[in-house]
């Protein structure tokens, strides 16, 4: 984490609960993945609702369901007859988000599609409100371009893990983090957009469309 590891502990303590279900859900996702940290966790899902409450988004788009925290958490958040629709290729994982989010009765909001992300983008229809890629990482700048178009003129694309466990500093910081910095200097080059990077567990970027004028 890029956060010293006592402060995260204590913002995770002083951020509102996410409930028994969200925690078995952590539980099992820790207990049978190979890489539980790709999970959301109570900050960012807190995040995440506050957005799409805050927002009011409508229109959810998720690339990189996992385990489904990060979707039963913006499910919750969402008014009457929004929905999300969420892209991922592991079959096995998205079965766990799936069973999560009915037993959350969230699930009659959630589309989940299998597959890759980029092919199922395609044949999306926008507009989006709210966007959050968490896909793999060598695939962010394709999943950025191929989403800004389907984003609503006042909608957010948030793109996770942007700060890649603080790699992005380093001369030579691996091929994951390696893409991330790709990434980065993309979006803060693209004149169409403004772009925040908060420090919010491993980095996580707020875009939107540049204003006119």
């Amino acid at each position: 984490m890029i956060v010293e590891p006592r402060v995260e502990e204590y913002a995770e303590a002083h951020t509102t609960a996410d409930g028994e279900l969200l925690e078995r859900l952590a539980e099992e996702t820790r207990a049978k993945t190979d890489i539980p940290q790709m999970m959301v966790g109570r900050l960012e899902g807190q995040f995440l609702a506050f957005l799409v409450r805050a927002t009011g988004a409508r229109r959810v788009l998720e690339l990189g369901t996992f385990t489904g925290y990060s979707s039963i958490s913006m499910a919750r958040a969402l008014p009457d007859g929004g929905r999300i629709i969420t892209c991922d290729v592991n079959e096995e994982t998205t079965a766990i988000a799936r069973r999560y989010a009915d037993e959350a009765g969230v699930v009659d909001r959630i589309n989940y599609r299998l597959g890759p992300a980029i092919e199922t983008l395609a044949g999306l229809d926008g507009p989006f409100d709210l966007i959050f890629i968490d896909a793999d990482k060598d695939g962010y700048v394709d999943y950025y371009e191929a989403a800004l178009p389907k984003l609503d003129d006042d909608g957010l694309i948030l793109a996770d893990n942007t700060l890649a466990s603080g790699n992005v500093v380093e001369e030579d910081p691996g091929a994951m983090a390696a893409a991330i910095k790709r990434f980065n200097d993309h979006v803060s080059a693209d004149e169409r957009v403004e772009c925040v990077v908060l420090t919010i567990r491993d980095g996580v970027t707020l875009i939107r469309r540049r204003p006119p004028g």
